[in-house]
């Protein structure tokens, strides 16, 4: 299991074995310098916490809302999500769940600096065979990390098992792609963001294909989470808007991103995308990233919820 997307995770499923609370690996991680990915993770995070905030106060102020007392934050990466849930919900241990040690210790420090380090717990934990490792939670946050689990229905019925009467699974899933560029760069052919999409997309599928049990799954979320027995309690779009000009860190972001992205799936454009790719790479480049004053951050993030009547 993996996930680290932008929560965040996501995106362009270009973390560790993917997407990114974004992504860390599904194995024993040992097959990335975390001490790079780390703090690439955590700066997405950071960055999307706006609406991963505004998420978690929406589940907060709704009428159904269970009292939070445990909090699982599923494929967890650097905490920064872990952290900012246990600010939301005050009363709730909040214990971070992640398969990979560096990220977890990112997150133990990271609690450690905001004071929360009595409330915050991590677990080092593969998902989802060793879901029953977890113990019971009144809300279980799953951040882009479902979609890392062959069996995405068994997974989400897992959940659904650990939930305690009146709690809820919040599925951070789908959104929009992020847009970062202008369609028409004045340089290449109009469209890169569009194929670089496609290109995410083949590999998305291809890494949902080699997944152990991997099994098909229509991404109808919120019929997914009556299917396991829950309640669905509706879905909302949490959006994240930089325009330009950006500041130094998201540009920064924008551009430690496209530099994965063209590491990831390069191959799977054309010569002609991936010049353009470098061109926007290059430091020394007029009309690359580093100088562009049209460079800027759009995406949505999706969160659908279900309930434990």
């Amino acid at each position: 299991m993996s996930s680290h997307a932008g929560h965040g995770h996501h995106d362009a499923h270009t973390h560790a074995h993917a997407h990114s609370h974004g992504p860390g690996a599904a194995g024993a991680g040992t097959e990335f310098d975390w001490s790079v990915m780390g703090p690439m993770l955590e700066q997405e995070a950071e960055l999307n916490s706006g609406p991963y905030e505004e998420a978690a106060r929406w589940i907060a102020a709704l009428p159904t809302a269970p009292e939070v007392r445990r909090v699982l934050d599923i494929g967890s990466g650097p905490g920064v999500v872990t952290c900012l849930l246990a600010e939301v919900f005050p009363e709730a241990e909040v214990v971070a769940v992640d398969p990979t040690p560096a990220l977890l210790e990112r997150t133990e420090a990271r609690a450690r600096r905001l004071g929360l380090g009595d409330r915050v717990r991590t677990l080092q934990a593969e998902l989802p065979q060793e879901a029953d490792r977890l113990g019971e939670a009144d809300l279980i946050w799953a951040g882009n990390s479902l979609h890392h689990m062959g069996d995405q229905r068994a997974a989400l019925a897992g959940f659904a098992g650990l939930l305690r009467p009146g709690g809820t699974v919040a599925l951070l899933e789908g959104g929009l792609p992020t847009r970062r560029l202008p369609r028409d760069l004045g340089i290449g052919r109009p469209g890169l963001e569009a194929r670089m999409d496609a290109a995410s997309a083949a590999r998305f599928d291809r890494m949902r294909t080699e997944l152990p049990d991997a099994k098909r799954e229509a991404e109808d979320w919120s019929a997914l989470i009556a299917a396991v027995g829950l309640t669905p309690q509706g879905t909302r779009s949490f959006l994240l808007d930089l325009p330009a000009p950006l500041s130094a860190p998201a540009r920064d972001h924008v551009i430690t991103k496209l530099t994965r992205e063209y590491e990831v799936f390069g191959e799977l454009l054309d010569a002609e995308d991936r010049a353009v790719l470098e061109r926007l790479l290059d430091p020394e480049d007029p009309e690359g990233a580093h100088h562009r004053s049209d460079v800027y951050l759009l995406t949505a993030r999706t969160v659908h919820l279900g309930r434990r009547d």
